[in-house]
């Protein structure tokens, strides 16, 4: 069994990335997919998001990246049954520089999972907020990236540094590596400026763009204080529902890709 690895990325900030990874991971798992979230961000979020405190882990993703441990020591179980974590720490804002002179450096991430692809259906990576060696090792390490787009202005603004950052990462380091689709997030359908942006990604990305849509929830915005996932919170909340719909959306384009 091979895992299928996502990696979520936008390197503009506040457009939903961590609240994807954490509940579309988690929605994974409530469907019956054995799932780990690998969160790579140094603001630890999606870490914190789930109720654990960084500094409560011994060894987390930072000591994997500088080959201190082996990815399998340092996964952590959550209160979800399937749902595992690779937890992030503020010490992995170094590593770009600690890693500097090391050969191969954007295949640490890639090299380190494949002891445990056996355990896993699928892995998702949770990228900083930026395209440098963390998200070049996500991209890396992935089968296929996902890209929240949020309903607000300026929502285009950044994705064309991260097509052509995908377009030479696919080119030089993973040939295989493909778009699983833009995500469309924070839509307010009492808004005209939502349904303008979503027909403008539309027009722009055609059919890679998600039929789902993640709304507006305010029950999604309350899960992280929490620490757990919106199917744990409030698994009735449109929030989860619409979670749960990208999930077997994912799902059912994996089928067709095999049939």
């Amino acid at each position: 069994m091979r895992p299928k690895i996502i990696s979520i990325s936008n390197q503009k900030g506040g457009v939903g990335k961590t609240t994807t990874s954490i509940n579309l991971g988690s929605s994974f798992a409530v469907l019956g997919k054995r799932t780990l979230l690998i969160d790579l961000d140094p603001q630890a979020n999606a870490t914190t998001g789930l109720g654990y405190n960084p500094d409560s882990f011994s060894s987390h993703i930072y000591h994997v990246m500088i080959g201190e441990k082996d990815a399998g020591s340092v996964i952590q179980e959550t209160k979800l049954k399937d749902f595992c974590l690779i937890s992030s720490h503020p010490d992995l804002v170094g590593v770009e520089v600690e890693l500097m002179d090391v050969p191969l450096r954007e295949r640490i991430l890639s090299r380190a999972l494949a002891s445990v692809s056996g355990e896993f259906d699928f892995i998702v990576i949770d990228c900083p907020p930026s395209l440098g060696l963390l998200t070049l090792n996500a991209l890396t390490a992935a089968h296929s990236l996902l890209v929240p787009v949020q309903c607000e202005y300026y929502a285009l603004e950044g994705l064309k540094s991260l097509m052509n950052t995908f377009r030479l990462v696919k080119k030089r380091l993973n040939p295989s590596l493909s778009i699983e689709g833009f995500l469309l997030t924070m839509f307010d359908s009492r808004t005209r400026l939502s349904h303008d942006i979503a027909e403008n990604v539309k027009a722009h990305f055609n059919s890679q763009v998600f039929r789902t849509i993640i709304p507006r929830n305010i029950r999604l915005c309350e899960a992280p204080s929490f620490g757990v996932p919106i199917c744990l919170y409030d698994i009735s909340s449109k929030g989860a529902q619409h979670y749960l719909m990208l999930a077997k959306e994912i799902l059912d384009m994996e089928v067709e890709h095999e049939s």
